[in-house]
């Protein structure tokens, strides 16, 4: 959204933490895109209190409660329903959803494409190990074959699915990828999702030190590479080419980003269609369901 809507504070990055403890494993690649996360909210000056901080469950959606902001611990796979209901409701406030590839796209899978095509205007920031971690490592949507997990002890049957691709086919306005491990890189693309009028989503592969041993630190340096100079972020086909990874390297960076009315634009344009009546003010009908 758009941050000179909200009310801008002076906070360094680590005035952002909650007085939670965060309880991830030594070395997970959670660590820094939490770091990032911190740093995008300082440099943007949100305040903590114009803010919606929602996740599913899993490792990464203890998210929310590392984050100074208000705050929702949702259903398994239903953040991203959970967050556009709240953006509907007060799309004054700065929504971000974070989860990992398990929550978001297999038990909350079914809401991904229609966050998407509704251009909800929210930042989703998924954290993307390859594994359910929480649970002690099973195969995850987003596993390669060659994982032994839990679940899968001699390798998986299944071949990932691309999260950057999904996105784009589905109609996100801001596709974005990067690694735990480059926390600049996170934060401003974390940043420029936040900025964003739309629906932003953000895919940040992240090590998983306790049940994921392929997916190493080492393997996510050789596999990232940074997208072309002179990338047009507004051409989609140049954006799925890169995303299909045709020299078998992942693009860093913005993929792809455009602007389209949001869920909330068309609303209020079908409430101006109907001339306004009383019954089809969507804030009135928001304030009748309030508790």
């Amino acid at each position: 959204m758009s941050t000179a809507a909200l009310h801008q504070v002076q906070m360094k990055p680590k005035e952002y933490k909650s007085e939670v403890p965060v309880v991830w494993c030594p070395g997970c690649g959670h660590f820094g895109i939490l770091n990032s996360i911190y740093r995008a909210l300082s440099e943007l000056g949100i305040d903590p209190t114009k803010m919606m901080s929602i996740s599913g469950i899993g490792c990464s959606s203890r998210t929310p409660y590392f984050i100074k902001s208000y705050k929702m611990h949702t259903l398994h796979g239903r953040a991203g329903a959970v967050a556009t209901g709240a953006q509907i409701a007060r799309p004054d406030l700065a929504v971000m959803v974070t989860g990992g590839d398990g929550d978001g796209f297999s038990i909350g899978g079914g809401h991904m494409p229609h966050m998407a095509r509704k251009n909800v205007d929210m930042t989703y920031v998924l954290y993307d190990n390859g594994i359910y971690g929480l649970t002690k490592g099973q195969y995850s949507p987003t596993s390669r074959p060659e994982l032994k997990a839990y679940t899968t002890p001699y390798g998986g049957p299944d071949q990932p699915m691309d999260p950057m691709l999904y996105m784009l086919t589905y109609g996100a306005t801001y596709v974005a990828q990067a690694f735990a491990g480059k926390p600049k890189v996170c934060a401003d693309l974390i940043k420029g999702a936040i900025e964003h009028k739309g629906f932003a989503y953000v895919n940040i592969f992240s090590q998983c030190t306790s049940f994921n041993h392929i997916d190493t630190v080492e393997f996510y340096r050789d596999l990232m590479e940074e997208i072309p100079a002179g990338h047009d972020v507004a051409d989609l086909g140049a954006a799925m080419e890169l995303a299909r990874r045709p020299h078998g390297k992942a693009p860093m960076g913005l993929l792809y980003q455009v602007k389209k009315p949001t869920l909330v634009d068309q609303l209020e344009a079908i409430v101006k269609k109907v001339g306004g009546h009383p019954d089809y003010d969507l804030s009135k009908i928001v304030d009748i369901s309030r508790p």
